[in-house]
């Protein structure tokens, strides 16, 4: 039986959605259910039976991006879009691609749009003890799965931040490590994410890190957007995973730190390596 967050990372029915196109390019999904919220701008997006596609008389980066700016602030005022950010994400399908777009963060799983992520499994390893994880609360006021378990540290990478520099700076905002402590990380496995959401899609490639944590250690909030922390056996955090009180997110990197370092055993990980490579649709 696959794990609730490996059968979670591929829930996405493509026949439930349109593609949704900028300049010739697939860049996102949106609901069917969702086509009739656009239909107030036919200046905009161009609706076909099969596909979106925002109009090609905007061409610049700039023109789309306010377009398409001015729509979102309606769809939120109108409820459409919770949980607003005032972050910027760029519209890219690779991270090292040029921007088609910018929308704001809030939009993009309405749009079903490439996001990208950084997690860190934070190990606490002492002599003569089994290793242990840090494991974050999410605080109940988060935008997604609020209360629900987490990595230590982990946050969506915005426009003009690059990854290693998103992870220094989520290190210190949610669990005050310094930018010394932070550069000690290591690089795990990055995975994909296409899952249907009740805000839309989320479509994310998550880069993951280690980082052994000195045995004083304890992290400790710095944005309001952890509840608590708790250091915990290996044990107990595959039994979260396995009931579903990690998300789906934090599951994964947290799995794919057992695996690397043989703290798990791969049989009790199936369906896990197709997470490692982009959805095919």
């Amino acid at each position: 039986m696959l794990l609730p967050a490996i059968k979670a990372a591929r829930n996405f029915d493509a026949s439930a959605h349109l593609p949704f196109y900028i300049a010739g390019e697939r860049i996102g999904w949106i609901r069917r259910t969702d086509v009739s919220a656009l239909n107030p701008w036919p200046d905009v997006f161009e609706i076909k039976e099969t596909s979106i596609h925002l109009s090609e008389n905007f061409e610049t980066l700039e023109a789309r991006s306010a377009a398409l700016g001015a729509v979102i602030g309606m769809l939120a005022a109108d409820g459409r879009i919770p949980g607003w950010r005032n972050e910027t994400y760029a519209i890219r399908n690779t991270f090292d691609a040029e921007p088609l777009a910018f929308i704001e963060r809030a939009a993009s799983r309405f749009f079903g749009t490439m996001t990208y992520a950084v997690h860190l499994n934070g190990i606490v390893e002492e002599r003569g003890h089994a290793p242990n994880l840090w494991i974050a609360r999410r605080s109940e006021t988060k935008a997604t799965d609020p209360g629900m378990l987490d990595n230590v540290v982990a946050g969506g990478i915005g426009w003009g931040m690059g990854i290693e520099e998103t992870l220094a700076k989520e290190c210190w905002e949610e669990a005050g490590m310094s930018a010394d402590l932070a550069a000690k990380a290591i690089s795990g496995r990055v995975f994909h994410v296409l899952q249907s959401l009740p805000e839309g899609t989320q479509a994310e490639q998550i880069y993951v890190f280690d980082l052994t944590l000195p045995a004083d250690f304890a992290p400790h909030n710095q944005d309001g957007e952890v509840g608590e922390h708790s250091l915990a056996r290996i044990d107990e955090v595959a039994r979260w995973i396995e009931e579903g009180a990690l998300t789906v997110d934090a599951s994964l990197a947290t799995l794919d730190c057992l695996l690397r370092r043989q703290w798990i055993d791969e049989e009790a990980c199936e369906g896990m390596q197709a997470v490692f490579s982009p959805p095919v649709l």
